[in-house]
């Protein structure tokens, strides 16, 4: 049982950030029950796929009826938290704003996960991961020198920037209330997320240490000794080797004795000394490279696909990754000793828990066979 076991959670079914702040905190066992539309999401897959969807319960609710607002309030009434992750002004609109919920629920934790924020010029417009992180800072970055940004993936701004962010929002909302009983909103925008997640970089560059031109600093591929290479088989590895000590291993483990290499930070010879490591790594395979560097203090790990994690040594040994239904997804993490997060549930079909899930929060059966004969759920 996971250390949030006995917390209640409502969700308003959306897409990205906010079922992934919902899977957090399902992961650590919270009782959600997600809030599913009957019309299909724009995104939709088979059930299985849907990875961030797992460890909860789905009620399909139909919220232009009055009843199913009030049926959502009711759910809303024994909650601690809600989430959200509609623009601004929608949930007011169907009748389910912060107002309406607090007097339900004076203590409630009101979770709002958005690109802009709820105020500002952009609140209202139009938004996806890619142009919250360009507002941040953090897309003009990444990448290497002389090209166009890298996108990377959308991990900056809908995941780590948003729904992990509005997961510790609405964790420090609960944990207050439980102290005060007054509930308040947590404002989560995928702008600042990404802003927050690069905040040493903004340290770096107001000391001068981060230059703007992307691909030329430490950590963003400019250093020879912090890169990826590519290895004989066309497949690749990754070097960090950025204390002292570690490139000396770095060193000594390709076999490089050239004096000059020792003068680690003259960035000025960086690509040149890249271009000899990019010829040292094509010497050998992956597999070889492994052999010689894994598990050393060479900072080294081999780049792995999302269809060799499962295999390999270290993630098999921790049972990082689970297959459920087929599917293979990361495990819940992190990991507590007393407590440990589980697998529950596999991610619902709409409206499979219409029944268990509302008897479970207090619902009579007949006002369930009520709601379902005026087709509210």
């Amino acid at each position: 049982m996971g250390p949030l076991t006995g917390m209640k959670v409502v969700e308003l079914g959306g897409i990205g950030p906010g079922p992934f702040c919902a899977q957090m905190l399902a992961d650590m066992g919270a009782d959600i029950i997600r809030i599913d539309r009957k019309t299909p999401s724009a995104v939709a897959q088979e059930t299985q796929y849907e990875v961030l969807h797992r460890n909860r319960r789905s009620v399909v609710v139909d919220l232009k009826k009055p009843a199913g607002v009030q049926t959502v309030l009711r759910l809303v009434a024994k909650s601690e938290a809600l989430i959200e992750g509609f623009r601004p002004g929608v949930m007011e609109r169907l009748g389910l704003g912060p107002d309406v919920c607090f007097k339900q629920n004076p203590a409630l934790t009101y979770g709002r996960m958005t690109g802009w924020g709820q105020d500002g010029p952009l609140s209202k417009a139009a938004g996806h991961d890619i142009n919250y992180i360009s507002l941040s800072g953090a897309l003009h970055a990444i990448g290497r020198k002389g090209e166009k940004p890298a996108i990377p993936l959308n991990l900056v701004g809908d995941f780590g920037g948003g729904g992990m962010l509005l997961a510790f929002g609405i964790m420090c909302g609960v944990y207050e209330a439980r102290n005060s009983g007054q509930g308040q909103v947590v404002d989560a925008s995928m702008v600042e997320g990404a802003a927050a997640l690069a905040g040493m970089f903004y340290g770096l560059y107001a000391s001068g240490f981060q230059s703007n031109q992307r691909g030329t600093n430490l950590l963003d591929g400019g250093a020879h000794f912090y890169d990826t290479y590519e290895t004989a088989d066309g497949k690749w590895i990754s070097i960090g080797s950025i204390e002292p000590q570690f490139y000396a291993l770095l060193l000594k483990h390709t076999g490089i004795e050239d004096e000059a290499f020792q003068n680690q930070m003259a960035s000025d010879r960086w690509p040149e000394w890249k271009e000899k490591l990019t010829a040292v790594f094509k010497t050998k395979t992956r597999d070889q490279w492994c052999d010689i560097m894994e598990g050393t203090d060479v900072c080294f790990a081999p780049v792995l696909s999302f269809a060799e994690v499962q295999n390999h040594p270290h993630n098999k040994a921790r049972k990082s990754f689970i297959d459920v239904n087929g599917v293979l997804q990361p495990a819940p993490a992190p990991r507590f000793s007393r407590t440990q997060p589980e697998m529950r549930y596999p991610p619902p079909h709409k409206g499979e828990h219409n029944e268990s899930a509302l008897m479970d929060w207090g619902f009579q059966k007949e006002e369930i066979e009520s709601l379902k004969s005026d087709q509210v759920i």
